[in-house]
């Protein structure tokens, strides 16, 4: 598998305080990397790094662009090329759906406004790929036009996950995407995000400090203490056998009853 997205020591301050040291990984093209750890560990500052959206204070962020081969986001790129691989090329599922959707306009308008962005200008071919994608992520098409006030936590959730993926992207980050969901909710929507990697062979970083979701998500994992990275292997290799303290720990705390 060709490498997507390449980090080099990677390091964020804020303030005295490293949110990030020296952080390195490689993700591969249709590959699920889960970032696992507990508040404060710096799994989602990594991802904002990562993502354009916060430039770290050392370090490199490589992507792998479809026409000119790998770019160093912050030295290559400007903002507005980053802007613009944020609309198309990749999508942000956030913990709080609200971040990430239009709130005062209609369902329909949330998906089809990411095709917009693409240059697409069609009202009818917008509207048909917005219904197609409400169907896709299990939404009733009829709702096409309601606002995303009117929908539970976990519609809007499917809503956001459907206007990030009408563009067909490449690379998805997700920040925590099921966390504070009932849990029969959570359980519905991971087999939604699972189905979707799987058929459309998305690369994609999963934050989460559940490890029962990274399991069910990610084939790769890496482990995250006090901003660096502790551990990192195979999800089941490192959930059944892990070699690090804080691992264990992680796994251990899951396993009690």
């Amino acid at each position: 598998m060709s490498v997507i997205l390449e980090a080099r020591g990677l390091a964020k301050r804020f303030g005295e305080r490293p949110a990030i040291e020296d952080v390195s990984f490689e993700l591969h093209a249709g590959e699920v990397l889960a970032v696992v750890g507990e508040s404060g560990s710096g799994k989602t500052t990594l991802l904002n790094c990562v993502s354009g959206r916060l430039r770290p204070d050392a370090g490199t962020v490589r992507f792998m662009t479809r026409h000119e081969g790998l770019k160093e986001l912050y030295a290559d790129l400007s903002e507005a090329e980053r802007r613009f691989l944020a609309r198309t090329d990749w999508g942000y599922v956030h913990q709080r759906p609200e971040e990430g959707l239009r709130m005062n306009v209609s369902a329909g308008a949330n998906v089809g406004e990411r095709l917009m962005a693409l240059g697409e200008r069609h009202y009818g071919r917008i509207r048909t790929a917005a219904t197609d994608w409400l169907s896709r992520v299990e939404m009733d098409p009829e709702r096409i036009d309601d606002s995303p006030r009117t929908f539970s936590g976990g519609m809007r959730q499917r809503l956001q996950i459907a206007r990030n993926l009408v563009t067909d992207p490449r690379l998805v980050f997700m920040d925590e995407p099921t966390s504070g969901l009932d849990v029969s909710v959570q359980a519905r929507l991971l087999d939604l995000l699972r189905s979707l990697t799987r058929a459309l062979g998305l690369a994609a970083i999963v934050v989460t400090h559940d490890l029962a979701v990274a399991r069910l998500l990610a084939q790769r994992m890496l482990v995250m203490k006090g901003g660096r990275i502790v551990e990192q292997g195979l999800t089941d290799q490192v959930l059944d056998d892990p070699q690090h303290p804080y691992t264990q720990l992680l796994v251990s705390s899951v396993l009690q009853p």
